[in-house]
């Protein structure tokens, strides 16, 4: 009988990016199951092989939510341990803060699905980075995200 193959688990190198607007952050909200939470994270997604990670920010954006970037600064990289699901993953993001060229993004009210083959991702929207702060702060990704953005001049 042979045996089964064991899925090797890799680090997923993503590319995130940040936007802002007064004391506001434009994050996606993801959920997990197992922990029966809500978190949050910067938009983007996986580097290809060959991409920069600045090609991979404005792919990301194009292809989920039909949105184009400019002004991107990278801020760092941030290591990202954690379980989802019950599964561990390792991450390796590299951050980077970008305006939108579509005016109709910078409203409080705006919210956009992200997209992926007619399947829904998540929704993105303005949240108040406040929310992140404090002992009942909620859980912003990835780990670190919001101390690097206090170190870098993102405002």
């Amino acid at each position: 009988m042979a045996k089964k193959k064991k899925k090797k688990r890799r680090i997923r190198p993503l590319a995130l990016c940040v936007f802002f607007r007064d004391d506001k952050i434009f994050l996606a909200q993801g959920y997990d199951s197992h922990e029966r939470a809500i978190f949050y994270r910067p938009i983007g997604g996986k580097i290809e092989f060959g991409e920069r990670g600045r090609e991979a920010v404005a792919r990301e954006l194009r292809e989920e939510i039909n949105a184009e970037v400019t002004d991107l600064k990278y801020l760092g990289a941030l290591e990202n341990l954690f379980v989802y699901e019950g599964l561990a993953g390792h991450e390796i993001a590299l951050i980077y803060q970008g305006r939108f060229l579509d005016g109709r993004f910078d409203n409080d009210e705006f919210r956009v699905r992200g997209r992926h083959k007619d399947k829904v991702l998540y929704e993105a929207a303005w949240m108040p980075l406040e929310l992140f702060r404090g002992e009942t702060a909620t859980a912003l990704y990835p780990s670190g995200l919001l101390e690097l953005l206090e170190e870098t001049a993102w405002r």
